[in-house]
């Protein structure tokens, strides 16, 4: 074989190599329909989820696939439904969060007349404790009741010092930034530091619809203290005598 025939025939053998190498762009393709496959399956979980109002598992799911398959046709289909899943997820959340922050108890009582009754109650504590004596800062809290003998009520309960409304005095009430003056009442009693909210039917409307509930009241320590209420929660239909 002479040296122009082992040229040729490296030459052919160098052409036939090239051929056996993968196409770049083709291999991107085979990827990036592969990956658009994988997301489409996983969005179909989205989907359900969405079509089902079920938020967190939106969210979830879409996290996955807008994340995991970034940049697939099918990331960006779900992308807005994703974003408004996360927003009413979080709402959500926090709804049930404000919600367990409210008990309700029905307890049987005893009427004046010997007969069987039984009293309602909405309770809730302060978003964070006030000091009161003038030592540590303790829990207040709030109660909507509903007795058969007593009628409807609402108070204030502390665990130390006293209320200075004995004889009656002017609470600060505000609704979410609005204020208005209400009127308040210290019941001689051992039986529990409490003080009513006189006017309890308007006191409860006021939390139709608000988020934040504050009321100041004056205590023997001196001055007035401020108990802040995380209202959203309230669920009306547990007390079904109040409107």
């Amino acid at each position: 074989m002479n040296v122009r025939h082992a040229t040729a025939l490296l030459a052919a053998a160098m052409i036939l190599a090239g051929c056996d190498k993968p196409d770049p762009k083709a291999a991107e393709a085979a990827q990036a329909a592969q990956k658009e496959q994988a997301a489409a399956a996983e969005a179909k979980n989205f989907d359900s989820a969405y079509a089902g109002q079920k938020w967190d598992m939106a969210a979830a799911y879409g996290e996955i696939v807008t994340s995991k398959y970034a940049g697939t046709p099918t990331a960006e289909r779900i992308r807005a439904q994703y974003e408004e899943a996360q927003g009413k997820a979080k709402a959500a959340r926090e709804q049930r969060r404000v919600e367990s922050l409210w008990s309700y108890m029905s307890t049987p009582v005893k009427l004046a007349k010997g007969k069987d009754g039984i009293q309602l109650s909405a309770s809730i504590y302060a978003k964070a404790n006030v000091e009161t004596d003038g030592s540590t800062p303790r829990p207040v809290q709030l109660i909507f009741r509903d007795h058969p003998d007593w009628g409807r009520s609402s108070y204030l309960v502390l665990q130390v010092g006293d209320f200075n409304c004995y004889g009656g005095c002017k609470l600060k009430v505000a609704v979410d930034g609005k204020t208005k003056t209400m009127a308040g009442s210290r019941p001689k009693t051992d039986e529990a530091i409490a003080m009513f909210v006189e006017d309890e039917r308007a006191l409860w409307r006021l939390l139709g619809g608000a988020k934040e509930l504050s009321i100041e009241f004056p205590v023997k320590a001196g001055g007035t203290r401020t108990a802040t209420f995380e209202v959203g929660g309230l669920k009306p239909e547990k007390m079904p005598g109040w409107k």
